[in-house]
């Protein structure tokens, strides 16, 4: 299931957010403090129309663990659109299938509840497992930035996937 963010996720998150193994993914470059996170935390209750973004945890309904995150971010009312992110930050959880589950219920929660247009995402060209989970998703490849990520030793494309409500 997906929920809400809790002031007991401080913990979990300070650990995600400073897991260098995923920063390269994530596009961070810096640690993250704590204090930083309980702000964030403080103010994850706003409204996606207010803030622009919004995360979920991602739950194991089964033992109600948390092992991940799925984001909604560059909320874009206006255009009816908004990037989508996600971590399966438990690497024994991942490869079973969770991701696609919480990928499908945020889609139905872009589409069936905010009406997007689209939901979109940007992924480097190597994470071809991510590249496979957003197709599978209903998502396409629109677009290829050439050289865009610097990963510490070369460039590589970034792909640019789409998702379109069919309803709207």
């Amino acid at each position: 299931m997906l929920r809400a963010l809790e002031p007991e996720d401080l913990e979990l998150l300070y650990r995600w957010e400073n897991d260098t193994d995923i920063w390269n993914i994530s596009e961070t470059l810096s640690p993250i403090s704590k204090y930083v996170l309980k702000r964030y935390l403080e103010n994850a209750h706003k409204d996606i129309f207010e803030t622009r973004q919004f995360r979920f945890m991602i739950v194991l309904n089964t033992e109600n663990k948390s092992i991940g995150t799925i984001d909604l971010y560059d909320f874009d009312p206006f255009h009816k659109r908004a990037a989508v992110g996600i971590l399966i930050a438990e690497k024994g959880q991942r490869k079973n299938g969770y991701a696609s589950e919480s990928l499908g219920l945020l889609k139905d929660y872009c589409f069936g509840v905010l009406k997007l247009k689209q939901i979109y995402c940007v992924i480097s060209k190597e994470n071809k497992s991510s590249i496979d989970l957003f197709l599978q998703s209903g998502f396409n490849i629109t677009g290829t930035r050439k050289e865009w990520i610097w990963n510490g030793r070369s460039f590589s494309d970034e792909h640019f996937m789409q998702c379109f409500n069919q309803d709207l």
